[in-house]
């Protein structure tokens, strides 16, 4: 991949265009890669140039087939190919799901309870992914929902990967599909009581959810009810089920603010309860248990309070546990005898069992490593006396326990398994805190073979986010031991814009502090240079989405340090696109970003950072981008956009390759081993650069 570069990388033409906001002129010469007739996109010249980019990329990763090939067989020897979860009991049936060998997409089966957890006694086929995606480039599952008593399955489909997806209804009892469909759905699909309907959100035009409706079953759509309506362009509606499944809860929030309704199951056509009218800056969900309503809020503290109210004065909030800056405390669950408070401490899960009668006994849930990640699973059972749970590390592959909660024991139930071996004690994890530019020591976790010297000789490659508040878990991964094993030392950078180490973690990386989540990323190589985990220009970086959005900042300013970039669907035209309100997502995104077009302090924070808009002529590192046609959040413009202003700019004849799925969305190709094909052609990418193509 080295060679000289033959002359048939495409070069975009140039027409300007621009935009003026607060006095300031924006231009973009290559503004015209948009389609006007966006969803659909037609336009020849565009195509034509998105699919020379394809050649382009195939063109110069043909070297590297037979790499690709060999990782692509390591990683899929490390998949147990013919597997199933395990069973979950919910009311009078046991689900779980199947993968047979070779298939790229699963099967969902159930068993009547009385059968056992174990054997295939009365196994029972409910839905065939496999079958549906048949004919399909890419196919995705979203909602699945059981009817209360078993005998349905309400189901959404998206088969473009524009998130769009189609409702659809089966009678469990024949197999045979209902007549009704309900097209343009986005988010869950909720059972009123007794079966006789759904509610589920539309897409509007603009691929924004204001609305909760009710379908009832057996009727055309066009009779569909709508049970709430948002007005605000920048909130999102969605609903989901109270735990003991009495209420309906439907919930309209952006990123910051959140108000919450109530709506008997039993009647879903009352007058919707209001839990507590919007606030500015307060988020909230709930939970109910009998006249009790439980609260999750951030109104007295940034880390969240659990509190409760009466279901007669619902605004009425009083502190069951107190927020804390020593715990962070990210959400509950409710169940007939106690309840579940899920949290990190430090930057690491806890999860803690309280009971209802006597607020001070508490049970921690105690794991066997020092730095893991742990969550609840799939907890159906409103009556239940042991909880689902999952659990890992960097170097603990997945395991499902079931916790005993009368004589406080894990119960292994499953331990993910790899048919080509794996020894976790070829292997070493380390979490180092790395002091950033302000003095913010920011956690680091790594991954590396137990024998890797740290004499800097090692390649390092270092992965972020920085975004939204989602934190990114230490956790294990089949697909990063193909470098690894190849001699690298892997990191996760915890940067600010995460929640890693609590909500102000978050807030120091989102408007006015956004560029400290790069900041961070940057000091943090430089930090684990300096301790000998790599070595200026090789170190190799990657991210996807808002983390592209890193990877186009971290090139701009600190080229030198990378000595390869991966930037999946990377979120690069930041200042266009928070321009344009007429986008699907912007409005919900100014909370996150700011509102570049009624506050000039944020245009210009924007602007100054915003990727596209600070490409220069410079030296860049090698570059492998990728965008997806249908992709509704990151449109695939912004990549296309970036990569020839980049081609227009840059002094260097690194490779610069951008990659379109001409017929996927946001998360790329969806058949689980198309997606471990396209996780291969990036390592090898990153080993071709690295002058480790032969590792």
């Amino acid at each position: 991949m080295h060679e000289a570069a033959p002359p048939e990388a495409p070069i975009a033409e140039k027409r300007r265009a621009s935009v003026t906001h607060h006095g300031i002129e924006v231009t973009d010469d290559y503004a015209w890669l948009r389609d006007a007739g966006y969803p659909k996109v037609t336009d020849p010249q565009i195509l034509d140039h998105l699919k020379a980019e394809n050649r382009w990329f195939e063109t110069r990763m043909k070297s590297a087939e037979p790499l690709v090939a060999t990782l692509f067989d390591e990683m899929r020897a490390r998949i147990k190919e013919a597997d199933a979860s395990v069973p979950q009991k919910d009311g009078n049936w046991y689900y779980w799901v199947e993968y047979t060998e070779g298939a790229q997409y699963k099967q969902w089966w159930r068993k009547p309870a009385a059968s056992g957890r174990d054997g295939d006694a009365g196994k029972k086929l409910v839905l065939d992914e496999e079958a549906l995606a048949s004919g399909h480039d890419y196919f995705r599952l979203g909602a699945f929902s059981v009817s209360q008593d078993g005998t349905m399955l309400a189901y959404a489909v998206d088969t473009d990967g524009s998130e769009r997806y189609e409702a659809r209804f089966l009678d469990l009892d024949s197999g045979e599909a209902l007549p009704d469909t309900i097209a343009g759905t986005l988010g869950s699909l909720v059972w009123v009581k007794g079966d006789t309907g759904i509610v589920y959100s539309l897409a509007n035009e603009n691929w924004r959810t204001d609305n909760a409706r009710l379908h009832w079953l057996g009727r055309p759509a066009t009779e569909d009810v709508e049970l709430l309506h948002e007005d605000d362009e920048g909130f999102r509606v969605g609903a989901g089920l109270s735990a003991n499944e009495d209420w309906l809860i439907i919930a309209t929030s952006d990123h910051e603010t959140s108000e919450v309704y109530l709506l008997p199951t039993a009647d879903p056509l009352a007058t919707p309860t209001l839990v507590r009218a919007r606030e500015k800056g307060v988020e909230y969900d709930v939970d109910v248990r009998g006249d009790t309503i439980f609260v999750h809020t951030n109104d007295q503290h940034e880390n969240f309070r659990l509190a409760t109210a009466p279901l007669h004065d619902p605004a009425d909030w009083s502190t069951l546990i107190a927020g804390s800056d020593e715990f962070y405390l990210t959400g509950f669950a409710l169940f007939r005898d106690y309840y579940v408070v899920e949290g990190r401490r430090a930057g690491l899960d806890r999860i803690a069992i309280h009971s209802y009668d006597d607020a001070g006994q508490v049970q921690d849930i105690a794991f066997p490593e020092a730095s893991f990640v742990a969550s609840l699973g799939d907890n159906p059972e409103w009556a239940t006396d042991t909880l689902r749970l999952s659990y890992n590390s960097m170097v603990t592959p997945g395991t499902v326990y079931d916790y005993h909660i009368a004589d406080q024991r894990l119960e292994v139930l499953k331990v993910q398994e790899i048919p080509s071996g794996y020894d976790p004690a070829l292997y070493r994890t380390e979490r180092v805190m790395i002091a950033a530019r302000d003095g913010t020591k920011v956690p680091v976790s790594l991954l590396m073979r137990a024998d890797m010297p740290r004499d800097g000789s090692a390649p390092l490659h270092l992965y972020g986010y920085g975004a939204y508040g989602m934190a990114i878990p230490p956790g294990f991964s089949t697909t990063r031991l193909s470098l690894v094993d190849r001699g690298f030392v892997y990191a996760i950078a915890h940067i600010r814009g995460g929640d890693d180490l609590g909500r102000r973690w978050y807030l120091d990386g989102k408007l006015d502090k956004r560029t400290n989540a790069f900041a961070d990323f940057v000091d943090v190589a430089k930090g684990l240079i300096a301790l000998g985990y790599g070595a200026m220009g090789r170190v190799t970086a990657s991210g996807g989405s808002a983390g592209g959005e890193l990877m186009g900042a971290v090139v701009n300013t600190d080229p030198d340090i990378w000595g390869a970039v991966v930037a999946h669907v990377p979120f690069v035209d930041v200042l266009n696109t928070m321009l344009d309100a007429s986008l699907p997502l912007t409005p919900g995104e100014w909370p996150e970003w700011g509102n570049p077009i009624e506050d000039r302090a944020a245009f210009e924070l924007i602007r100054s950072y915003s990727p596209y808009d600070n490409v220069q002529e410079q030296d860049y590192p090698p570059m492998l981008v990728t965008a997806g046609l249908n992709d509704p959040r990151v449109t695939y413009w912004e990549p296309a956009k970036w990569v020839a202003r980049l081609r227009e700019m840059k002094t260097d004849d690194n490779d610069l390759l951008l990659k379109v799925n001409m017929g996927a969305g946001h998360g790329g190709k969806s058949g689980r081993f198309d997606s471990l094909r396209e996780v291969a052609e990036e390592y090898a990418f990153i080993l071709c650069q690295m002058d480790m193509a032969s590792g």
